[in-house]
């Protein structure tokens, strides 16, 4: 029975391998079955399980380790990064200041912790920065304050790894149960949370109206004369006249009084464009514009061909050259109204109206072809990989420190991935990927992580702790706690912010990706991922700097 033995207190790919699929596996599983009035840690029992396996001896190559912890936490940022990038930018304006500035608060106070301690307890500050380190579960600033203090003494401090080692597993526990506290010292309705999350793609929601056109001020206008009279996105479908006739609208097409209009426009300016045109009219049902296209159809276009990716819905000229009307466009689940400069990106689905043969001919220009969305656009993910590691790898001098601070593994590829999902249709990237690949792809990274750090610390947590390093664990969860907690308060009672983008927030000043991962669990929306996507890339680089300024005190 070598062979057993072997492959579960071995070394060799096969060992590796087996290990950890069964913390995975059995992390997972645990994440579903124990709960505690209906609240359950999720796949955080991936890390716990991983340091029981270590702690019995269950262990893996330290540099393997290594790679497999960065490399299944790039997998899980760069997914996080294409999917909150459309939208990073329209939040970061319309309220990323403040996110960014709450972040920075919560890292004074963790400073501030931490330098209290300092002067309570008897322990020296590079141990402290150590157990700060882990207890804000950010690996470079433990790495920058291991490379300051040898550089400046001389010699190496291994209480700052140790530090580093005892705080990190419940640093992280320390922040699903700030947000427990929170959740329960306001009494969050997360459903309630969750009616108060949309994004800015999903405030563009496209809703169909038909309304009766009665402003005798616009009579024998065009739609695009009346379009400039009200500075708000719609799109006239089609227009029945007085002899019930149906009309394809477009620019040139004049409304007189009576005439009933199919509108697509957001649902937030719904009300406003329906007063502006006329009145509701009730005889005239989303199924009656049916019945009266007699010669016309509806269909949902996919946008499959590379080339028109970037490209706006009026450089295509589909009403002039095939007399059809594009009313919506679907993207990631979520219907757009068919603005003309409304920039089209792979994947997309629009709802075109017009004869058959014009949407055929349409169908076949965009590519309509759902193979091609089924085959992954492999070099775009991994050429976005490469250049967020050479960014992350920038060295970025400051006067004062002998060391040059660095993005990291994890900043570089977020932010790279961000640019890329916004920007990349304008240079012909091809950036797409389904809803379950990008989820799949994000899940593996966060298990491969959490299992990489469970088994790294493993091997030390209970010697740690019981030669003393019990201590740290509590300076850890006070340093993890209070910022946190104080921080939930003042952005719930100051700033009055959604619960899930607070989470969000929280998770992204303590760098800490399995926080976010069990925030997603809570809510069927991206809030918490755009908040963390908006803080991380600035408090990773404050955690750095910091870690390196206090090693150094």
């Amino acid at each position: 029975m070598d062979w057993l033995s072997n492959l579960f207190f071995g070394e060799g790919i096969a060992h590796s391998v087996m290990v950890l699929a069964m913390v995975i596996a059995s992390g997972i599983f645990l994440g579903r079955m124990v709960k505690f009035k209906g609240i359950t840690l999720g796949i955080t029992w991936i890390l716990f399980m991983g340091i029981v396996a270590s702690h019995f001896g269950m262990r893996i190559e330290p540099t393997l380790l290594s790679f497999i912890k960065e490399f299944g936490l790039i997998l899980f940022v760069y997914s996080i990064g294409l999917q909150v990038g459309p939208g990073f930018f329209s939040s970061f304006k319309s309220g990323g200041m403040r996110l960014v500035g709450l972040a920075a608060f919560n890292v004074l106070l963790t400073v501030g912790v931490t330098i209290a301690l300092f002067y309570i307890v008897d322990e020296p500050m590079s141990t402290l920065v150590g157990v700060m380190s882990g207890a804000v579960t950010n690996t470079p600033g433990l790495g920058a304050a291991q490379t300051v203090y040898t550089d400046t003494f001389g010699v190496s401090d291994p209480s700052i790894a140790s530090g580093y080692a005892v705080a990190y597993p419940l640093g992280v526990a320390g922040v699903i149960l700030s947000f427990l506290i929170l959740r329960g010292v306001f009494r969050i309705k997360l459903d309630k949370e969750n009616e108060g999350t949309k994004t800015a793609a999903e405030k563009e929601h496209a809703t169909r109206s038909s309304i009766e056109f009665i402003n005798p001020n616009l009579n024998g206008l065009t739609v695009m004369e009346i379009g400039k009279l009200i500075n708000r996105p719609f799109v006239i479908s089609r227009i029945r006249h007085a002899d019930d006739s149906i009309e394809i609208a477009s620019g040139s097409s004049r409304l007189t009084l009576g005439d009933k209009l199919l509108v697509i426009s957001n649902d937030t300016d719904q009300e406003a464009i329906m007063a502006f045109l006329g009145r509701p009219t009730e005889d005239m049902k989303a199924g009656d514009w049916v019945k009266l296209d007699s010669q016309l159809v509806s269909r949902k276009i996919m946008v499959t061909q590379s080339k028109f990716n970037g490209h706006t819905i009026g450089s295509l000229h589909l009403r002039n050259n095939f007399g059809v009307n594009v009313t919506r466009v679907t993207r990631s689940g979520v219907d757009l109204v068919a603005r003309p400069n409304l920039e089209l990106q792979f994947g997309d689905k629009l709802l075109v109206v017009g004869t058959e043969a014009a949407c055929a001919s349409i169908a076949n220009m965009l590519g309509n072809s759902t193979k091609q969305l089924r085959e992954p656009n492999l070099i775009a993910f991994f050429v976005g990989i490469l250049m967020g590691v050479i960014l992350g790898s920038i060295p970025i001098a400051f006067p004062g420190l002998s060391q040059p601070v660095k993005l990291g593994l994890a900043g570089g590829p977020m932010i790279v991935a961000i640019i890329m999902s916004r920007f990349g249709p304008h240079f012909k990237f091809v950036t797409y990927t389904t809803v379950s690949a990008n989820l799949m792809l994000r899940e593996i990274g966060i298990s491969l992580f959490l299992a990489a750090v469970g088994l790294g610390a493993g091997e030390t947590f209970v010697p740690s702790i019981v030669s003393g390093g019990y201590w740290w664990i509590l300076y850890g969860l006070i340093i993890t706690i209070v910022p946190v907690l104080i921080g939930g308060v003042i952005a719930r009672l100051v700033f009055k912010m959604n619960f899930f983008s607070i989470l969000g927030m929280l998770a992204g000043s303590n760098t800490n990706p399995i926080a976010l991962a069990y925030a997603n669990s809570l809510g069927n929306n991206d809030t918490a991922s755009v908040s963390y996507s908006t803080v991380y890339p600035f408090v990773m680089f404050l955690r750095v700097l910091v870690a390196q300024i206090l090693v150094l005190m």
